[in-house]
């Protein structure tokens, strides 16, 4: 070996080496990235299923609330509190106004989620049982799926339409199984609810992309604090308000634990795994309603519940697996 190849040989060692550790850095990296992704896509679907567990517990809280208040008192009173709630949250944290561009999105999240949803099943819970209104609501995952796709532009695979299309024909035979195949004036504002509850989770997934889903549902429910005021000033005047027990929990958890916590964690869970999959978590929703409405209301099962909840659960998990 030459003195000129001792010389260069450390140098060559010296330049391999540089970049064998960065091509390890890199791998790391990647690998680090996609574990974060992971961790994030697991932590959203435990937030989307706390929101619908949440869910679950309105329709005996409302037929709680409705033992002693009115239906449009019920729902202005039940704004009033969660906007007071997130008002205060949102002046507490001193939280910036939404840009001028969110204000749209967040009127459509407050006529359907706010005020839409919520008044529509109220007026249909005072003839309607929980068990008929929570099989009929669980069309809302097939229906925010196709809103998602007109509005967002997401194009769930083939096995994820398969899947939900499955679920939703699950709740509707269970539904035409409870009803005897007849619809009602309570259908007919159930169905309704549908619609624009979809348009508002839609609009609220969303916004959750681009501010945190707190403020999304915090300043739906400001925007509507002084028709809420209104609304209630007018209906008390004309309608029964009792604070029993009863009416006084269902009215406390519908505002704090439905319309302000339970969507805080479904809009963040939607933004981590996108609006189509939560959406399908809420295939769970009404077979939950059914246990809490036997727990709470005294109401009885039939025997097609056990059944329509494993083929629900089992659309819930392919969905789930699903691309898109």
């Amino acid at each position: 070996m030459t003195a000129q190849d001792s010389a260069t040989r450390p140098s060559r060692i010296a330049v391999t080496a540089p970049a064998s550790t960065g091509a390890g850095t890199s791998q790391h990296g990647s690998a680090r990235h996609g574990s974060a992704q992971h961790s994030s896509r697991r932590a959203g679907t435990v937030m989307a299923a706390l929101g619908v567990t949440a869910f679950s517990l309105t329709f005996p809280s409302t037929a709680w609330g409705l033992e002693g208040i009115g239906p449009w008192s019920f729902v202005a009173l039940r704004c009033v509190l969660s906007a007071v709630i997130a008002g205060g949250a949102l002046l507490a944290l001193r939280v910036p106004l939404p840009a001028r561009r969110h204000w749209a999105g967040l009127t459509v999240v407050a006529a359907g989620v706010v005020i839409g949803f919520p008044l529509l099943t109220t007026l249909a819970l005072q003839t309607s049982t929980t068990a008929h209104a929570a099989v009929v609501v669980g069309l809302l995952p097939l229906t925010t799926a196709v809103f998602s796709v007109l509005r967002t532009g997401a194009r769930p695979s083939r096995g994820f339409w398969a899947a939900a299309l499955a679920g939703a024909a699950a709740v509707i035979a269970f539904t035409v199984q409870q009803s005897g195949g007849a619809l009602s004036t309570a259908d007919l504002y159930l169905f309704a609810s549908l619609l624009i509850c979809a348009a508002g989770y839609t609009e609220g997934g969303r916004l959750a992309r681009e501010m945190p889903g707190w403020q999304v549902i915090g300043w739906a429910l400001v925007l509507c604090l002084p028709l809420a005021v209104a609304g209630a000033a007018v209906a008390l005047q004309y309608e029964p308000f009792q604070l029993t027990g009863h009416s006084t929990a269902g009215l406390l958890y519908a505002a704090i634990g439905s319309q302000f916590l339970g969507l805080v964690v479904w809009y963040r869970g939607m933004a981590a795994i996108g609006v189509p999959k939560a959406s399908q978590l809420q295939l769970a929703q009404p077979l939950l309603t059914l246990v809490w409405s036997v727990f709470l209301l005294g109401e009885h099962l039939t025997p097609a519940a056990p059944l329509t909840a494993a083929a629900v659960l089992v659309c819930i998990a392919v969905t789930q697996r699903a691309r898109g």
